[in-house]
């Protein structure tokens, strides 16, 4: 059973940074895509960054240039380093990843940025 561990969110200031941290676990093969999804109150869950096995990487328009996911597939891991916070990217930010054709999700790790 894949399990996600999510760890990193913290409150912070606007233009500061924070790294997120996400351990994997459960798995026989290379996990097919990893990163982060994230839900701000009242909204709906939406993908923030996310790179396959094979190196292609996606972003939602409103953290490019801010926001770099990257994986450790010797440590099962991936990371989310953001930089320039928003207030608008305070949210609970969900680990997620791709393996064998499933869906999984850790608990989620909560970030608030205060203006």
């Amino acid at each position: 059973q894949v399990q996600l561990v999510e760890s990193g969110g913290r409150l912070v200031q606007a233009g500061g940074s924070l790294r997120l941290s996400c351990a994997a676990s459960g798995s026989n093969f290379a996990f097919d895509a990893m990163g982060w999804y994230r839900q701000a109150p009242g909204k709906q869950r939406e993908l923030v960054a996310i790179r396959t096995y094979g190196g292609t990487t996606t972003y939602t328009d409103s953290v490019k240039g801010r926001f770099t996911v990257f994986r450790d597939d010797t440590r099962d891991a991936v990371y989310l380093q953001m930089n320039s916070l928003k207030p608008e990217d305070t949210a609970v930010y969900y680990c997620y990843t791709q393996y064998r054709r499933r869906d999984y999700w850790g608990q989620g790790t909560p970030v608030t940025v205060s203006s």
